[in-house]
């Protein structure tokens, strides 16, 4: 098993960091050869622009995309943003997964928060919260078709979902010391 985490800019070191704690062989990812070997992929976090400009400077839209056919892929907050197919107010990036969601929706660095989210998909995650940092987030507003919701905040807005072998969600799971999210994608990835 080979994890990329694609390494343009934003938080990959930390992904790498918990893939390899779990034992995962884990990757930078920044040309399209990267790709080749790999049996999925993680978009970090970060700012999604600058990731978005330098995927284009790198040719690396349509070699994702065609990655994302077939094996794989989990965008975290900015990476979320990525894989939309749209995004309010302005045009999608790799545009793969069925999702509608709104950059920075809720506010600025300073209203960062965490948030201890029941998640049934994960191991335990019904009766072990799983600890949700959210920074710059953006939001969840629509799943369509395939994409189904897979978490919820309290007050119901939704911040995480898969569509088939697509992941995404709004809050950053590497930045905390639970590693049943990573868990959960590396079992994606084996399925």
């Amino acid at each position: 098993m080979k994890i990329g985490v694609l390494a343009l800019q934003g938080a990959f070191i930390e992904h790498i960091h918990i893939l390899k704690k779990i034992g995962v062989q884990a990757t930078e990812v920044r040309l399209v050869k990267d790709l080749e070997p790999l049996n999925g992929l993680i978009i970090p976090g970060g700012e999604s622009t600058t990731i978005n400009k330098l995927a284009k400077m790198y040719d690396l839209i349509l070699p994702v995309r065609r990655f994302a056919e077939k094996k794989v892929v989990w965008g975290t907050c900015a990476g979320m943003i990525l894989l939309a197919k749209e995004i309010k107010g302005e045009p999608a990036s790799l545009g793969v997964m069925d999702i509608v969601v709104e950059r920075n929706a809720f506010g600025r660095q300073v209203d960062s928060f965490e948030e201890m989210l029941t998640i049934s998909k994960l191991q335990n995650g019904n009766s072990k919260p799983f600890p949700a940092i959210f920074i710059r987030a953006p939001k969840l507003i629509e799943a369509r078709n395939n994409a189904k919701i897979i978490a919820r905040l309290t007050d119901g807005t939704a911040v995480a979902a898969i569509q088939n072998k697509l992941l995404a969600t709004a809050f950053h799971p590497e930045l905390s010391d639970d590693d049943r999210f990573h868990r959960f994608f590396l079992a994606l990835a084996t399925a």
